[in-house]
């Protein structure tokens, strides 16, 4: 069981998360509010405090072009019925590059938005108008002929075997790295390896690997629970070399007396302390500089490496989407479908109709 202080801990994030939605939402429309009810059992609370933010954005945007009057939570479904699907659409183009005031001091910063950025913006607002029209607050619904905007799916960026052996070699030895850099190496390597044993040959998330506590590891059956996206709990296995980079660090980590409130947590700082996401991405990025300084290696990079040796071993996508964790194996398949377009061009040169002619003849 995990202790008390680490409850505590997250008991007081998801406070402060609480308190980000509701002052977003006291920002918004009243019957935004209702929507947010609607969408909480099948969103995470970060997902909910990003569309309130995205919405937000939306409202101001349409204020400013004179389609909504101020104050923004007098908005009613009647003046939201105004909208149209080519306020929309010069509404995604705006999000291209905007300027907003986003502090005390008045500050004025520009923002910009590929289309990924845009995809999402505007998911927020078509599941707010399918909700408003589904509970009869609109009587069409002005998003349903806009076009997403597209994403071009990038390549495959991973590690291949020989980079791995470069990465590993770069924490063994701190080749390539400064002087100062190695000093604190000599502190953490067996941290830094187990992190990125892990990592790699798990595929999980930064997010996972961050908040595994002591108790997930179960060294007698090579196993360690994760904490999906969501909150819900995934059962994952590691290999017998994962194991032995994580043995390596366990006994070390025995020997260090966290910060209070920080008793349980497997990875830890310099400081004693939880490891962050960003201290984490800075490690692997320290070390992809000095083994792979080609490519712009990231820890989501090690989660792509895990999928592609997986999925050339296996050839099974719901394997791969199940480990990884998609919640949609349209996700994975999509990712990996370069991978399969490979397979069948081999396919095609590997089965002969007609015996191989002898050079001789």
């Amino acid at each position: 069981m995990a202790d008390s202080t680490t409850k505590d801990f997250k008991i007081e994030q998801r406070f402060r998360q609480l308190e980000r939605l509701r002052a977003l939402l006291m920002e918004l429309p009243d019957f935004c509010y209702d929507y947010f009810v609607a969408i909480e059992p099948n969103t995470t609370i970060l997902t909910r405090i990003n569309y309130a933010g995205d919405l937000r954005i939306f409202f101001q945007y349409m204020v400013e072009i004179g389609v909504f009057s101020e104050p923004i939570r007098e908005i009613t479904p009647e003046q939201f019925g105004l909208v149209t699907t080519r306020h929309m659409e010069t509404y995604l183009d705006y999000l291209s590059q905007y300027e907003k005031e986003n502090d005390v001091y008045g500050h004025v910063h520009t923002y910009e938005n590929q289309n990924l950025g845009k995809k999402r913006k505007l998911a927020a607002l078509r599941t707010l108008c399918k909700f408003m029209l589904k509970n009869q607050m609109i009587d069409r619904d002005p998003s349903a002929l806009l076009e997403t905007p597209k994403i071009r799916e990038k390549a495959i960026i991973h590690l291949e075997k020989d980079e791995i052996n470069d990465m590993f070699n770069a924490v063994e030895t701190g080749e390539g790295l400064t002087e100062k850099q190695r000093a604190g190496l000599a502190k953490t390597r067996l941290r830094d390896m187990a992190i990125i044993t892990l990592l790699l040959g798990t595929g999980i998330r930064i997010s996972e690997l961050t908040g595994l506590d002591l108790h997930d590891i179960d060294f007698r059956h090579n196993s360690f629970i994760v904490t999906r996206k969501g909150g819900k709990t995934a059962l994952l296995y590691f290999s017998d070399e994962v194991k032995g980079a994580l043995q390596d660090y366990w006994e070390q980590r025995q020997g260090i007396s966290p910060l209070p409130g920080f008793e349980n947590a497997l990875f830890l700082s310099g400081q004693r302390r939880r490891i962050t996401e960003r201290a984490v991405q800075n490690l692997v990025e320290k070390f992809a500089k000095c083994a792979v300084p080609l490519k712009h290696i990231t820890p989501h990079k090690f989660r792509s490496t895990f999928g592609t040796a997986l999925y050339r071993e296996t050839g099974d996508i719901y394997l791969v989407a199940d480990v990884l964790g998609h919640a949609d194996v349209n996700t994975t398949r999509r990712h990996y479908a370069q991978m399969s377009d490979e397979n069948r061009r081999k396919a095609a040169t590997a089965v002969h109709l007609f015996p191989e002619k002898d050079e001789n003849e």
